[in-house]
């Protein structure tokens, strides 16, 4: 298949096709992704794997970077290895940066994938910055390139945080935050793969950044329009807060034309706030006054992809997460919604990714080429409770969703637009947000998903 050479490109194609029928614009990423994989009657199989105990961190290979201990073990520059000059794609702006770097030691993946997507959680104090790489060995024996999977900071004023295009060694691409095999129903795998830190400093600064976690979801995509039906297992609704992203229209357009297009900063300030952090006055201190709802806005700054011009980079929001206080977040698949009722019943919400006409989706009331919610319980009838930011205020953001309508939308992985085409579905894919010690229970949740 030809693709052109941006991910964001095919998304305009797919938000054209389907604001003829009345879509709104919040799409994600992934809701173009690449071609789905071979066929599969099941559901994805997925590996998770992270680097995140000092254990882990001193297992990997350094040229200036060490390891630190603690009660939330980290990696930071030791010494400068060396001196680099980047210039900022999105500002034109060449500075100098000394650098340090760490690799990850090989990680074989119990499921050869088509798909890979890196996830980190990370402090990057002002005048640093980080560059996360991914080079994998594909079931033919050769291997990729070092594919550039981010360049990371919290804040924008020192870089843009940067998503890079153009990647691809033929046989795989980086689509903004995904690795894809570029033809799954070759047979072509990727079987193992390494993780590469640069971690970078103003030069003479004795700052540094301190990556807490490292880590990859690999993925076997299936190949699907339709997925069985489950059974439901458990009535509960967790206590999140309620955001629409809509009140925020117009708001702050440089940040992908502003609050129509939030649903993923949105979805991750409600959880965010759900486990009890929030961004301080100061933080909120360059919101225009009188907004309703400026940690939005914040969020949206702060997850925003200069160069996929949009807030809905899966690993952006999931670092943007993990900025808050001892807070960790990855981005995975989930195989049904038993796995969401597992994680419901923990305690853990999920923010789920999916796409579909407004048919497809009882009380809706929109079609989407991709969007985020929040699921945050099911109902005695086992129907789906999601806090939907695609509503007119924060006071309609509750809805629930038919199970099967909704698990089939999540679920599958490719799907039919308004024209009759076909179109790519995320095929279970969710962030999950979680405190750094989180409970017993919680944690064997956690570690039963591969994410501790």
């Amino acid at each position: 298949m030809n693709r052109p050479t941006s991910r964001r490109t095919v998304l305009t194609a797919a938000l054209a096709a389907a604001a003829t029928a009345g879509a709104v614009s919040s799409a994600g990423p992934a809701a173009a992704a690449a071609p789905s994989a071979a066929p599969s009657a099941k559901g994805p199989a997925v590996d998770n794997h992270a680097w995140h105990t000092y254990t882990d961190w001193r297992a990997g290979s350094g040229a200036g970077a060490r390891a630190v201990a603690g009660l939330r073990p980290g990696l930071v520059i030791g010494h400068a290895e060396g001196r680099t000059d980047y210039t900022d794609p999105h500002t034109g702006t060449t500075a100098a940066w000394e650098y340090a770097t760490w690799t990850s030691p090989v990680h074989r993946s119990t499921v050869p994938a088509t798909e890979v997507i890196a996830s980190w959680n990370a402090h990057t104090p002002a005048g640093t910055w980080i560059q996360i790489e991914l080079r994998g060995r594909y079931s033919d024996g050769t291997s990729t390139p070092w594919y550039v999977m981010g360049r990371w900071a919290a804040g924008d004023g020192d870089i843009r945080r940067t998503s890079v295009d153009d990647q691809s060694d033929g046989k795989s691409s980086i689509w903004t935050d995904t690795f894809s095999v570029d033809d799954a129903a070759s047979g072509l795998r990727l079987v193992s793969y390494r993780l590469r830190l640069t971690l970078h400093r103003t030069p003479g600064s004795r700052r540094t950044p301190t990556v807490w976690r490292l880590g990859a979801m690999a993925s076997d995509v299936p190949d699907r329009f339709t997925v069985p039906a489950s059974t439901p297992r458990l009535a509960r609704e967790l206590r999140v807060p309620r955001y629409s992203q809509n009140i925020h229209a117009g708001q702050y357009p440089e940040y992908d034309n502003g609050g129509e297009a939030w649903c993923s900063p949105t979805s991750s300030q409600m959880i965010i706030e759900y486990w009890g952090r929030r961004p301080t006055a100061e933080d909120l201190a360059w919101v225009k006054p009188g907004l309703a709802d400026p940690q939005v806005c914040h969020a949206a700054r702060f997850t925003y992809d200069y160069q996929y011009e949009g807030c809905g980079n899966w690993p952006f929001n999931a670092a943007y997460a993990a900025t808050y206080d001892a807070m960790s977040a990855a981005v995975t698949r989930l195989d049904s919604l038993a796995d969401l009722e597992t994680l419901i019943r923990a305690g853990i919400p999920a923010i789920t990714s999916q796409s579909f006409l407004k048919e497809e989706l009882t009380g809706a009331g929109y079609g989407t080429s991709g969007h985020l919610m929040t699921v945050i319980g099911f109902t005695e009838d086992g129907d789906v409770i999601a806090n939907d930011p695609a509503s007119p205020d924060d006071d309609a953001v509750r809805r629930v969703y038919r199970r099967r309508e909704w698990e089939n939308i999540w679920l599958r992985t490719k799907r039919y637009d308004a024209n009759g085409k076909v179109r790519s579905g995320t095929g279970g894919v969710c962030y999950l947000y979680w405190p750094a010690r989180p409970a017993p229970g919680q944690r064997r949740v956690l570690k039963a998903f591969g994410l501790l």
